[in-house]
């Protein structure tokens, strides 16, 4: 198994789409057990109940109900059903080609772009479908952004990249309002002191990771509730990565942030949940930490201990 530290979190383990195999919760006690042991394994039952109990309670912020993708003919995503959780960072992992980042976009419509795509099923934002034929997409993509693999900031200023959302959508109401803005969303990005001298220089003009950070300054500047990236660290150095995988920690406190990533440590050093993907099925999501030492499915441990993929 992966010996890489994992986030505990409080979010609600799902059983998966297609499990091979299944594991019983349930606490034992037998008449070999001291009254102190069994004493702590109730008192341990008693804690999970709780927690139990208060992940019912999470608010599901995206859900997704027997989702297919195509391209033509070809089946990529095969009737997924997945619950992403108000303030929780879920990490998509699993082999080349296996539908997580095709998964990821069609959670803000990002698949529309593509002449060949189509998607069935259900996708709801706070219980509305967002395949709603009267939702404006632009909006869409403005409450559920989106970070791409390689940093792809405007051929304009640091400044003007970041006001260009808030401009767009007339956010701010005035100069004052939109520089406001501007330093705020550099700061949740963790840019500001190192951009602030310079922001009428192109954004182009930063190293690798900063452009990156620049991007997610530019989603977070028009107030999203979900933030999707598709694979954010694969560009960067260890040093760089670092820096995000460290943003993403502090933005989970105000945003729901869903990664695609091919590293297994990545994900088990951000994620609350992991979801494993296998040729277009959702083969297992649970909690990163259950994903790591004690996956459901033979294919997650197959795919985590590195037997293939």
């Amino acid at each position: 198994m992966l010996t890489t530290e994992v986030k505990n979190v409080d979010t609600q383990d799902i059983k998966v789409n297609n499990p091979s195999t299944s594991h019983t919760n349930a606490t034992q006690t037998n008449g070999d057990q001291t009254p102190e042991q069994s004493q702590r394994e109730t008192s341990k039952f008693d804690v999970k109940n709780k927690e139990q109990s208060q992940r019912q309670q999470a608010e599901v912020k995206l859900s997704t109900k027997d989702v297919h993708v195509y391209y033509g003919d070809s089946e990529a995503i095969k009737g997924i059903d997945l619950d992403i959780y108000q303030n929780e960072v879920i990490a998509f992992i699993g082999p080349s080609g296996c539908g997580k980042s095709t998964f990821l976009r069609t959670l803000n419509r990002m698949n529309d772009t593509i002449d060949s795509c189509r998607v069935t099923g259900q996708v709801n934002l706070d219980g509305r479908d967002i395949y709603d034929q009267n939702l404006d997409v632009v909006l869409l993509r403005a409450q559920v952004g989106m970070v791409f693999q390689k940093p792809n900031p405007f051929p304009k200023s640091i400044f003007e990249n970041v006001a260009y959302g808030p401009k767009l959508h007339g956010l701010a109401k005035s100069k004052y309002d939109l520089e406001e803005i501007v330093e705020n969303s550099l700061r949740k990005a963790g840019l500001w002191e190192e951009v602030k001298d310079r922001l009428n220089q192109p954004g182009t003009g930063l190293s690798g990771g900063q452009q990156q950070r620049l991007c997610i300054a530019r989603t977070i500047a028009v107030s999203p509730e979900v933030i999707l990236m598709d694979e954010p660290c694969s560009a960067l150095d260890p040093i760089a990565t670092a820096k995000v995988e460290e943003l993403i920690s502090e933005l989970s406190t105000q945003y729901t942030i869903a990664i695609v990533t091919h590293s297994m440590q990545q994900a088990a050093r951000v994620s609350n949940r992991t979801a494993y993907f296998h040729l277009g099925d959702l083969i297992e999501v649970n909690s990163t930490e259950k994903v790591f030492t004690q996956p459901d499915h033979q294919l997650t441990e197959a795919y985590i201990t590195g037997r293939f993929g």
